[in-house]
């Protein structure tokens, strides 16, 4: 019996038919799971890269807004 890393819960899986990189989800807490290890047994929270692409975006989105303000408060100069 294997637990899950991030509610500890029991996951009852055959721990024979795994491969390492698989995934599984936890019945518990739903979390998605990956197959580090399989002597011993190792699961860890699955990385998706979401979170920090979607933090990296509007960081760059945020920029992009600043230059476009300063851009049409050039463009007013430049009209006057």
């Amino acid at each position: 019996m294997v637990t899950c890393p991030v509610c500890d819960a029991s996951i009852d899986v055959e721990e024979d038919e795994l491969d390492e990189g698989e995934s599984l989800t936890c019945d518990e807490c739903g979390a998605e799971l990956t197959v580090a290890g399989l002597d011993p047994l190792e699961l860890h929270p699955a990385d998706d890269g979401d979170e920090d692409e979607d933090d990296f975006d509007f960081d760059e989105d945020e920029d992009d807004e600043e230059e476009s303000e300063e851009d049409e408060e050039g463009d007013e100069e430049d009209w006057k």
